[in-house]
């Protein structure tokens, strides 16, 4: 048996939380979202900033 989560599980899980929570539970979750979608993005941006330095790097090196 595997002791693995689902991603069903896990939206099943969050929907029968959504559905009991107060406004409180609420907001600190949509917080929570929030947050997340930044890090997110900041981390593609980290990711294309990384990617743009090491090939800029790598071209100035190999002209050199």
């Amino acid at each position: 048996m595997s002791s693995e989560i689902t991603l069903q599980q896990i939206a099943e899980n969050i929907t029968k939380s959504i559905l009991n929570a107060n406004d409180k539970d609420i907001e600190g979750f949509q917080r929570i979202l929030e947050e997340s979608i930044k890090l997110r993005e900041s981390h593609r941006s980290l990711q294309k900033l990384v990617k743009d330095y090491s090939s800029s790097t790598f071209i100035r090196a190999k002209s050199s």
